[in-house]
């Protein structure tokens, strides 16, 4: 008896799966599962610890904004301030401003706290002589006026005696350091109240600096 003829489809889908069965048998089959870390988050190993830290060093690098800047310079310019405050209350060196420090500026200050200077005296004795000189007594506006003068002429002849007297004491306690300006530094000092003073004074009167 003749064969039924094979359909030309069931033919073709032969060999095409012939043809596939090949390579899928050489791709390999991987079943095992990725490792992970129990105590990671689901789907993302633990990072390293260097990564952890460059993590960290960016995000304290990170730019803060122009409020956050801003605050924080209030908030060092206030301890700066603060600190330097305590230091002129105390005669701290280290948080001075820079105009009062250094060794030659202390002893500058010291020489003048040591004793009693005439120009420190000068607002009280303003005061007394602006009172008199507004009552309207011919005599006591004369006395007024000639106080005035005596006034000045005291505080020009202590002020000449006392830059004089530092000059020398600074060249023999101070030979090879800087030292200009501390004579002018000094003499501004003279002029204020000694409570008033600051750095406060760390001397007494009549000790020597």
């Amino acid at each position: 008896m003749p064969s039924e003829p094979v359909p030309l489809g069931f033919v073709f889908r032969s060999r095409a799966k012939e043809e596939k069965a090949p390579v899928a048998d050489k791709a390999p089959v991987n079943f095992s599962k990725q490792s992970r870390d129990p105590q990671a988050p689901k789907g993302r190993p633990t990072p390293k610890r260097s990564e952890a830290q460059s993590q960290r060093r960016s995000v304290a690098n990170t730019p803060l904004t122009r409020k956050d800047a801003s605050k924080r310079q209030r908030e060092e310019r206030r301890a700066a301030m603060e600190r330097q405050r305590q230091a002129l209350a105390g005669g701290d060196e280290r948080y001075l401003p820079a105009r009062d420090k250094g060794p030659v500026r202390r002893f500058a200050r010291d020489f003048i706290d040591s004793r009693f200077n005439v120009a420190e005296f000068f607002l009280p004795m303003a005061v007394v002589i602006l009172v008199l000189s507004m009552v309207r007594v011919g005599s006591l506006q004369n006395i007024a006026l000639l106080l005035w003068l005596v006034v000045i002429v005291l505080i020009v002849l202590d002020s000449i005696v006392s830059a004089f007297r530092l000059k020398k004491r600074l060249g023999e306690r101070f030979p090879n350091e800087e030292k200009r300006g501390a004579v002018a530094y000094a003499l501004m000092r003279s002029l204020q109240m000694r409570r008033l003073r600051l750095p406060k004074p760390q001397v007494k009167r009549g000790e020597r600096p």
